[in-house]
C-alpha cells in the first residue's frame, strides 16, 4: 500500500468515526434536552408565574410591592441554603433521583400557594418552593458534563437554559388568561387556579424522569457499546479540568468566589424580567391581565432567539469570553435606558426586548466557563452548586430592592439604573478572571 492509499483510508476511517461521533450525540440530543428542557420550563414558569399573579394577589390580599418583593426574593434565600446540601445528597443518591425528587417537591408546594391568605404563608411557601427547587439547575449543568465534552456543552446549556425565557413566552400568555378567564370558576379566584393548574404538571413529569433519565451515558439503554466507548473518549480528550476534586478544594479556590460574584451580578439582572416585566408593561398602560400576560412573552421571544444565536456563534468559533459579555453590557445599557422612554411605549418595547435579549443570553453562555473549569472533578457538582448559590442571593436582592425603591419613590427607575450598572460590572469582571488561563480552559482547548 503506497502513503497515498494509506492516507486516504486513515481519512475515511476518520470520517466513519466522527460520522459514528455526531449519531451518538443526535441521539442524545434527542433523548435527554427535550425531558430536561420541560422539566426547567415547569421550574421557571411555577418560579415567575408569582410576577403576574401578584397583580391581582395585591388588591385580593392586600399585599405591598415591598410584600412582593420580599416573596419573590425569599425563593433564593432558600435556595442558597438548600443548593450545596442538595448537591451532596445528589452525589449520595445520582442525578435522576435527585432530580426527580426536586421536580416532585417543588409542583407540590407551587399548587398549594393557591391557599395563602396571609402574609406570613406567603413567605413560608416561597420559602419552601426555593427550598425544593435548590439544586436542579446546577445538578442540569452537572448532568452535562458526564455528556457532552466542553467543546460541544454550550448549545446544549443553551437548549437548557432557554426555558429560562420560553417560560415566560408560554406561562405569560397562559397565566394571563387563567387570571382573566378563570377567576371566580368553583369558588376560587384566578390567581389560585393559576398556581394549581400550573404546579400539579410538575408532579407528574417528577415521575417521567425518575423512571426515563439514565444516569450516564454508560446506563443509556438506547446507545450501543460503540457509541459509549466514543463519547467516553471524547469526554477524555475535551472534558476534564484542572481542578483539585474535593468540596474542600472547591470552598478554598478564590477564583470560584470571582465566578459567583460575576454570578451574582447577572442573577440581579435577570430578577427584573420574570418579576417586574409584567408590573412595567402594566405601567405603559396596558391594565388587561391577558393582554399583559401576552405582551410579556414579546422580550423573552427575543431573549431566545438572542440565547441561541450566541451560543450557536460561541461554540462555533470556541470563544466564550466576549460571547458573554458583550451580551451583558448590551443588555445593561438597554435596562438603563427603559426608564428614560416610558413616555413612548414603542421604544420601551424595543428596549426591554433588547434588554432581555442581552440579560439572557449570558445565562448558558456564563455556565460553560465554571462548567469546563470544574468537569471531571469529584468536586464539580459542589463547586458549580457554591457558585450557583452564592449567585442566586441576587435573586433576593433585587425584587426586594425594587419593591423598597418602588414604594418609597413610586418608581422602578432607580433600581432599574442600580442594577443595570451591577450588571455591567459583572460582565466587566469576567473578562478581567477569566482573561489569560480560563480563556484557554474554557474554549475547550
Amino acid at each position: 500500500m503506497n502513503a497515498s492509499t494509506e492516507t486516504e483510508a486513515v481519512r475515511e476511517r476518520l470520517d466513519l468515526a466522527s460520522g459514528e461521533v455526531e449519531e451518538a450525540y443526535s441521539r442524545i440530543r434527542w433523548r435527554l434536552l427535550p425531558l430536561l428542557f420541560a422539566a426547567y420550563i415547569f421550574a421557571n414558569i411555577d418560579r415567575i408565574n408569582i410576577g403576574i399573579a401578584h397583580l391581582q394577589m395585591k388588591s385580593a390580599l392586600g399585599f405591598s410591592d415591598v410584600v412582593y418583593g420580599a416573596g419573590a426574593g425569599i425563593f433564593f434565600i432558600a435556595y442558597f441554603m438548600f443548593e450545596v446540601p442538595s448537591s451532596l445528597l445528589m452525589n449520595r443518591i445520582g442525578v435522576r433521583r435527585t432530580l426527580a425528587r426536586i421536580t416532585i417537591g417543588w409542583g407540590i408546594v407551587s399548587a398549594a400557594t393557591m391557599i395563602v391568605d396571609s402574609v406570613p404563608a406567603f413567605y413560608a411557601l416561597r420559602f419552601l418552593l426555593g427550598m425544593f427547587e435548590a439544586g436542579f439547575f446546577p445538578g442540569v449543568v452537572y448532568y452535562l458534563t458526564l455528556w457532552y465534552p466542553a467543546a460541544r456543552r454550550a448549545r446544549a446549556l443553551a437548549a437548557i437554559s432557554s426555558a429560562l425565557v420560553l417560560a415566560g413566552v408560554i406561562g405569560n400568555p397562559v397565566s394571563g388568561w387563567i387570571l382573566k378567564n378563570m377567576d371566580a370558576v368553583g369558588g376560587l379566584a384566578g390567581w389560585q387556579w393559576m398556581f394549581l393548574l400550573e404546579g400539579l404538571p410538575s408532579v407528574a413529569l417528577g415521575f417521567v424522569i425518575l423512571f426515563a433519565l439514565p444516569e450516564g451515558p454508560h446506563s443509556a439503554r438506547w446507545l450501543t457499546p460503540r457509541q459509549k466507548a466514543l463519547v467516553a473518549q471524547e469526554l477524555e480528550a475535551q472534558g476534564h479540568a484542572s481542578v483539585a476534586g474535593s468540596l474542600r478544594d472547591v470552598m478554598k479556590d478564590p477564583r470560584v468566589y470571582a465566578f459567583a460574584a460575576v454570578y451574582f451580578s447577572f442573577i440581579c439582572a435577570i430578577a427584573v424580567i420574570p418579576f417586574w416585566l409584567p408590573t412595567l408593561i402594566k405601567g405603559l398602560g396596558v391594565t388587561d391581565l391577558a393582554r399583559v400576560g401576552l405582551y410579556s412573552a414579546i422580550p423573552n421571544v427575543a431573549a431566545a432567539l438572542a440565547m441561541f444565536a450566541c451560543a450557536a456563534s460561541s461554540d462555533r468559533v470556541g470563544e466564550r469570553r466576549w460571547h458573554t459579555a458583550i451580551p451583558a453590557l448590551v443588555g445593561a445599557a438597554a435596562l438603563a435606558v427603559v426608564p428614560m422612554a416610558s413616555s413612548h411605549v414603542g421604544l420601551s418595547f424595543v428596549l426591554l426586548c433588547f434588554a432581555a435579549a442581552g440579560i439572557f443570553s449570558t445565562v448558558p453562555l456564563f455556565w460553560s466557563i465554571p462548567s469546563a473549569y470544574l468537569s471531571g472533578t469529584r468536586g464539580a457538582a459542589s463547586g458549580i452548586a457554591l457558585i450557583s448559590s452564592i449567585g442566586l442571593l441576587g435573586g433576593f436582592v433585587s425584587p426586594f430592592a425594587i419593591g423598597q425603591l418602588k414604594t418609597t419613590t413610586g418608581s422602578m427607575a432607580t433600581g432599574l439604573y442600580v442594577f443595570s450598572a451591577l450588571f455591567a460590572l459583572g460582565a466587566v469582571l469576567l473578562l478581567v478572571i477569566t482573561k489569560k488561563a480560563y480563556a484557554r480552559t474554557v474554549a475547550g482547548r
